[in-house]
């Protein structure tokens, strides 16, 4: 089997086909089951943004798997294939892993360095595993991006490269707010980006922050933890709204609807008022936009959206810490590769292990037969010792063999292993399906079950 990834990001189209292409949780769920359902798949993990969605899978056909994630992708996004697949971008093997690194880095973001795409990659792999489509390698494979992102942004300064892309939108924004110390603000819903949002507004001083979100509850809670920690805030159910624009200073949208949330009227009703020069500010960061693109031709409206954070970002200057961070995940791929390798002939030396034991059982067995007057002592002194000649025997192959393996081109010696010793293939296949439960993400970090 082998790891294939079909997507497509900011970097290969627009933002009006990303818009179109998004997907929303029950899409998500239901591409999953599709992908397994599909015959070139067996493991499948989505990974979905507000400016990218890519399709992971572990394929036993190249040309097939992509032919059948390349459908899957339109048919769940809605987009025609035709147009669709000038758009898409395919890695395979360790390019594929190349990517998911280079992702969980920051280095392939809008934003570069940006650290929120570790939770979304969390947030992927928890989703793969609820749904029993991410099997052994997919979890080691995001694992590992989770931990090489972190190594990242740890061991590098490529957090002073870029930043979240809040802080990124809400800085396209300040030749028009100014400082946000005093304004009044507001957040349209309570996700993880809107939260962000309301975080950052709430450090920067924002004199009152109201949040509006289709489940109160999840409003309510978002403003009383910013209440608590000293920012006046409050909830409001979304017919609040466009009194609530008719008071803000900035207004920061995030939500998960498949329509427009603030239509061009509604923005021309709320700043009708306003005095002469005041100028509301709007940051949509919601895929598929919150926010009609129409607020873009308004005078006394400036609205930044995902399309105007894409243009900004291709001039933004990237760190030299983005060189450090490169070399990390060459590394790391080197790593993983090797570590996949030698893991696929690790259920050929347990079956060679095993069928060892088997012979010696046998044969002991036999020995019991032809000298019935062994005492126990005697027969615990030949069993010790033929089981050590035959560890003895197989120690120092079976190590060099997991060496070599771990090389590039070293996947020959498990087929050469089991050739020599003439080991069962069904023995094989049974120690790999029970190798190890697989490892579950939590919402505090990693568990390993190992």
């Amino acid at each position: 089997m082998s790891l294939l990834v079909v997507g497509l990001s900011h970097r290969t189209a627009p933002v009006s086909v990303l818009e179109r292409a998004a997907l929303g949780e029950d899409a998500r769920t239901k591409l999953l089951q599709d992908a397994l359902a599909a015959e070139p798949a067996t493991e499948a993990v989505v990974l979905a943004t507000c400016n990218r969605i890519e399709l992971y899978a572990d394929v036993d056909k190249f040309h097939a798997g992509v032919a059948e994630l390349s459908t899957l992708l339109s048919q769940h996004s809605g987009v025609g294939l035709e147009e669709l697949t000038p758009h898409l971008y395919v890695h395979y093997e360790d390019r594929a892993v190349h990517h998911l690194l280079s992702v969980a880095c920051g280095l392939d973001s809008m934003v570069v360095g940006e650290g929120q795409i570790l939770g979304q990659i969390k947030d992927a792999l928890a989703l793969g595993q609820d749904l029993h489509t991410a099997g052994r390698m997919l979890n080691d494979l995001f694992q590992q991006a989770l931990r090489v992102g972190k190594r990242a942004h740890s061991e590098t300064g490529i957090d002073r490269a870029g930043q979240s892309l809040v802080t990124f939108g809400l800085a396209q924004l300040a030749p028009t707010t100014g400082p946000l110390a005093g304004k009044r603000a507001l957040v349209v819903g309570a996700g993880s980006m809107s939260s962000l949002a309301a975080a950052t507004l709430a450090r920067s001083g924002v004199s009152g922050l109201v949040v509006a979100n289709r489940t109160a509850e999840r409003a309510e809670r978002l403003a009383h933890l910013l209440t608590e920690q000293g920012t006046d805030a409050r909830a409001i159910p979304m017919s609040g709204v466009p009194a609530a624009l008719a008071e803000a200073d900035i207004v920061v949208s995030c939500t998960g609807a498949t329509g427009l949330v603030l239509t061009a009227d509604d923005l021309r009703r709320a700043t009708g008022d306003r005095p002469e020069g005041e100028t509301l500010a709007i940051l949509d960061l919601a895929m598929p936009r919150d926010v009609d693109a129409a607020a873009h031709r308004l005078v006394d409206v400036h609205l930044v959206d995902i399309e105007t954070l894409a243009a900004a970002s291709a001039d933004a200057p990237m760190a030299a810490d983005v060189d450090q961070v490169r070399a990390i995940v060459s590394e790391e791929v080197e790593a993983f590769g090797a570590a996949q390798r030698a893991a696929r002939i690790t259920p050929t030396v347990v079956a060679l292990r095993a069928m060892a034991a088997d012979v010696v059982a046998g044969e002991l067995a036999r020995l019991d037969g032809r000298l019935p007057g062994l005492d126990d002592k005697q027969r615990a002194e030949i069993t010790q010792t033929v089981r050590r000649v035959v560890d003895k025997l197989l120690h120092a192959p079976t190590v060099r063999v997991k060496q070599l393996a771990g090389e590039p081109g070293g996947a020959g010696y498990a087929d050469a292993l089991r050739e020599l010793f003439d080991l069962d293939p069904l023995a094989v296949a049974a120690v790999s399906r029970a190798e190890r439960p697989p490892v579950q993400v939590s919402h505090n970090g990693i568990e390993g079950l190992r």
